[in-house]
Parts: structure tokens; C-alpha cells; sequence
């Protein structure tokens, strides 16, 4: 709830990759979105030319953040059907792949500068905006939910394959995307001032190229009045993309409750260490417990994530929806297992697994 009683609004930011019928990623973005539709829906390009980013409207209620996440990904589905191309929500390709920078300046500027790390920047993340009265409230909130981010990577876990293999991760993108010099979990800043202040200090060691290559976990955004979270893997389904939102809602409300109080007293490298057992193990096995820094099952530190944000979801109406989607994806698996399942279904056949997900995508 904001200061004047109504619900926070919540919007969705979704990359996608763009698949032929073999699986494999196909250089499109650019032609899918000149030919987009206004039934389409916003669809934006990305870094690469394989994928395209959709983002819904901010909604106060998350029947209308589900709503919009399937519209979404129909739309996409819709513009890319012009182009022979298939959506896919992977946070990372099966197939191996030889990645396509799109030809803006900036995009161009990115390759050139980060090499590597660049060329082979074919992931895809889920962003979840939430509003906030004002920077003061934004960063509040940041130095409060940093130690919940982890949970919310594992449950997105999507990404278990990288150029051809099993990467032994379940989220291998949160690797990859660790390869950037600003991404990763952040300090407590305090006030907005020092926010800012770090945030133009990062700028003019001239190792970014502007603010937008500001990739903490969790920032303020340069364009909304919200805070950004942008940990988690794109989501397999939209029930699951559902299920982040209204968590983040919660972390967020929850956060700007506590503000009063001291922040957790959480350093850097053992956050940093959390995330990484996260991208890991997913939801397959211990998770770093933020109310310890130990170790626990997965099932346990996901439970005490929802405790830490029950009363938040209870006066949202939201606590019903988060129990019977939470329900759904323990029952039926993370994405990656998933992912790992459909593989042994078709004897390593990885094209094969790019196309269920396609498939799921839209389910």
C-alpha cells in the first residue's frame, strides 16, 4: 500500500527469444518489430537481433498483471509469426548459437567495448517494476530486500543449457550475466544522494557506457517512479512470471514498511553468495537462508520468503494467489528440471527443448 492506501502498481518486462522450427535462435528482432501490429503490444528491441522484450502496463491488481503477461507473449507470438519465428521464454538458448548485435549505436558501441561478454549476451531476464512515493521510499526499499533476491532467482530458474551443454546450473544466465561489471547485489546506500552519487561515480570511471548499464539486482528506475527488480530468469510460464510480480510487490510493500527501522546488516559478499547458490541449485536444493546465512532446503527459505511478505500480500489480496501458484510450480517443477526432463524425453535432442518451451511459453 503507498501512503494514500492504494495498492502499489506492478508492471512486467519480459525478454524473449526468437526460434526457427528447428529450435535454434534466429536473427528477427528487427524485422518482427517493423512489422509489429498496434494488437501486438509494446514490443521493444534488445541487444541481440534472437530476442525481443515485451512489457505490460503498470496494474494495481495482479489478475491484471496475469492478464497482461499472457497478452503480452500472444502479441509477441502474433508480430513473429510474420517472420517465421517462434517466441520462446529461455533464459538462455539450449541450442548453440553465434549471436547478432542489433545495429543501433549504442548496442554497437556495447559490443565493441565488452567483447565477449557482448557477443554472447543471448539471455533473457524477467524485470519487475514496483512504484514507490519517491527516491527517498526507493532506496528505503533497496537496502532492504537484497537478501530475498536470491529466493526469487531460484524460483525463476530457467536456464539450464548453454552452448550445447548442461551447464550443470540451473540458472546459467545469472553466470553469463555476472560477467558485466555493474551487476550483482549493492551496498546500503541510505539516502538517494548517495544512491546517485554511486550511480554517477560508476558512469565516470568510464567503464559503462551511461546509467542504463547500471545492472544492480535491484535499482531505482532511470524512467518510472518504481523500483526495478531484474534478478530473476525470464519465466517458462506466466503463472510463474505472475507468482515473481506478486512477490516483488510484497518484498517492496514490506521493505517500505520497515523503513524506520535499521536495514539488515547483510555484506555484499555473502549476498553475492547467495545468488550464486541460487543460479545453481534453483529450486533442486539448499538455498542460502537469509534469516541465518546457512544453508536450508529450498522449500523452507521459499516459506519463509512468503512468511516475510504475508502481511503484504494479505492486505493486497494477493495471499491466495501466491499460495495456489506456488502450490503449481512445486508440484510441477522448476523450469529448469523441466527443461532437463524434456531433454532425456528426446534423447538430448536440445532443439526439441527449445520448442516445448516455445510451446509453454504460450500455454
Amino acid at each position: 500500500m503507498t501512503g494514500s492506501g492504494a495498492l502499489r502498481t506492478i508492471g512486467v518486462e519480459e525478454e524473449l527469444m526468437l526460434v526457427g522450427h528447428d529450435g535454434a535462435p534466429v536473427p528477427r528482432a528487427q524485422a518482427v518489430l517493423d512489422s509489429a501490429e498496434p494488437g501486438d503490444g509494446p514490443l521493444e528491441p534488445e541487444l541481440m537481433e534472437e530476442q525481443i522484450e515485451t512489457a505490460t502496463p503498470p496494474h494495481a491488481t495482479i489478475e491484471e498483471v496475469a492478464a497482461s503477461i499472457r497478452a503480452g507473449r500472444a502479441g509477441a507470438q502474433a508480430a513473429a509469426d510474420r517472420h517465421d519465428a517462434r517466441i520462446a521464454a529461455l533464459g538462455t538458448s539450449p541450442l548453440p548459437f553465434d549471436g547478432t548485435t542489433v545495429g543501433k549505436l549504442r548496442y554497437l558501441s556495447a559490443r565493441k567495448e565488452f567483447g565477449l561478454t557482448a557477443r554472447e549476451q543471448l539471455t533473457s531476464g524477467c524485470h519487475v517494476h514496483v512504484s514507490v512515493a519517491d527516491d527517498a521510499e526507493g532506496v528505503a526499499v533497496l537496502d532492504r530486500i537484497g537478501p530475498w533476491l536470491a529466493p526469487l532467482l531460484a524460483l525463476s530458474a530457467n536456464s539450464p543449457y548453454w552452448m550445447g551443454v548442461d551447464s550443470g546450473y540451473s540458472s546459467f544466465r545469472s553466470q553469463v550475466w555476472a560477467r558485466w561489471p555493474t551487476a550483482g547485489p549493492t551496498r546500503l546506500f541510505g539516502t538517494p544522494e548517495a544512491y546517485h552519487a554511486a550511480v554517477d561515480g560508476l558512469v565516470a570511471t568510464g567503464t559503462i557506457l551511461d546509467q542504463g548499464m547500471v545492472y544492480f539486482d535491484a535499482r531505482l528506475s532511470a524512467t518510472y517512479p518504481t523500483v526495478e527488480i531484474r534478478v530473476a530468469d525470464v519465466c517458462l510460464s506466466a503463472d510463474t512470471a505472475t507468482l515473481l510480480a506478486a512477490l516483488a510487490r510484497g518484498l517492496v510493500e514490506t521493505a517500505a514498511r520497515a523503513a524506520d527501522s535499521p536495514p539488515p546488516d547483510a555484506p555484499v559478499e555473502i549476498l553475492r553468495t547467495a545468488h550464486w547458490r541460487a543460479g545453481r541449485s534453483g529450486l533442486a536444493g539448499d538455498l542460502v537462508d537469509p534469516r541465518t546465512w546457512r544453508p536450508a532446503p529450498a522449500h523452507d527459505v521459499v516459506g519463509a520468503l512468503v512468511d516475510h511478505v504475508r502481511d503484504a500480500l494479505v492486505d493486497s489480496g494477493d495471499l491466495d494467489t501466491v499460495t495456489e501458484l506456488l502450490g503449481n510450480h512445486w508440484a510441477g517443477g522448476d523450469a529448469a528440471a523441466r527443461q532437463r526432463a524434456w531433454a532425456l524425453e528426446a534423447d538430448g535432442d536440445l532443439g526439441v527443448v527449445a520448442l516445448r518451451a516455445a510451446d509453454a511459453t504460450l500455454a
